[in-house]
C-alpha cells in the first residue's frame, strides 16, 4: 500500500481526499501546516507528497526547495486557479507535476497513479546511453556530465532518457507528456515545457550548438552529434 502525504491547511479537503484515495488503496497521512509539512516529507516513509503551495508557517514552495535539497520524493503540487508563475516556479524547483484548484478528486488520483507508475518503472535497457560528454546509467539511475554528477529530479532523469533513446528524432509534446508524465497532454498546458527547459539548463549547451532542440509546432529532439552543427 502507497503512502501519500498530503500537506494542505484545508481541514475538509483534506478529510475528503483521505476518504477518496483510502478507497483507491492509499494509505493517508494529513498535514495542515508548513513546517510539520516539511518534516513529514522528510520522514523517507512516502511515495508521493502532495503539496498545497498556500500554508501557514511555511510556504510550499520554500518547502519544496528544502525537500529537493534532501529528498527526491515525488511531489504533485496544489495551486489556486491563475497562479501561473508559482505553478511554473514550482516545477523549476523540482515538482513532479502540478493540479489547479478546484479539481476532480478523480483526475488528482490519475495524477499520483502516473507519478507513482513512472518513479516504479525500470529501465527498459541496463545499457548506459552516452552522446558526447554525457552519460546517462539506467542502472544507477545517474547522469554525468564529463566527471560531474549532475543533479537532476526523477521527471528530469526520465525525460533525458526519453530523449536520448530517441536521439535525432522529434518527440512530440504529447509523446513526451505520455511517456514521462503518464498522463494525457491537456489544453494549456507547460508541464513539460517547463521541465525540458530544467533540463537544458542543468546540461547547458553542447560544443557545437544546443542539446535539445525545440520543433516549432512539433516538439523536441536530442540532437545527435551528426546534427549538432
Amino acid at each position: 500500500m502507497d503512502r501519500v502525504l498530503i500537506v494542505d491547511d484545508d481541514v475538509e479537503l483534506c478529510k475528503l481526499l483521505a476518504e477518496r484515495l483510502s478507497t483507491e488503496g492509499f494509505a493517508i497521512e494529513a498535514v495542515h501546516g508548513g513546517p510539520r509539512g516539511l518534516e513529514r516529507a522528510l520522514s523517507g516513509e512516502h511515495a508521493l507528497v502532495v503539496l498545497d503551495l498556500m500554508l501557514p508557517g511555511m510556504g510550499g514552495l520554500d518547502i519544496l526547495r528544502r525537500l529537493r535539497t534532501q529528498s527526491a520524493v515525488p511531489v504533485l503540487i496544489l495551486t489556486a486557479r491563475g497562479e501561473d508563475v508559482e505553478r511554473i516556479l514550482g516545477l523549476e524547483i523540482g515538482a513532479d507535476d502540478y493540479l489547479p484548484k478546484p479539481f476532480n478528486p478523480r483526475e488528482l488520483i490519475a495524477r499520483i497513479r502516473a507519478i507513482l507508475r513512472r518513479s516504479a518503472q525500470v529501465a527498459t535497457s541496463a545499457v548506459p546511453l552516452i552522446a558526447g560528454d554525457l552519460r546517462l546509467d539506467p542502472v544507477a539511475r545517474e547522469v554525468w556530465l564529463n566527471d560531474t554528477l549532475l543533479d537532476l529530479t526523477s521527471v528530469e532523469f526520465a525525460l533525458l532518457e526519453t530523449l536520448l533513446r530517441a536521439a535525432g528524432r522529434i518527440l512530440t509534446r504529447e509523446q513526451l507528456t505520455e511517456s514521462v508524465l503518464g498522463r494525457k497532454l491537456g489544453p494549456f498546458d507547460r508541464v513539460i515545457d517547463v521541465h525540458v527547459s530544467n533540463v537544458r539548463r542543468k546540461l547547458g549547451p553542447a560544443q557545437g550548438g544546443e542539446r535539445i532542440k525545440a520543433v516549432r509546432g512539433s516538439g523536441y529532439l536530442f540532437v545527435a552529434r551528426s546534427e549538432a552543427k
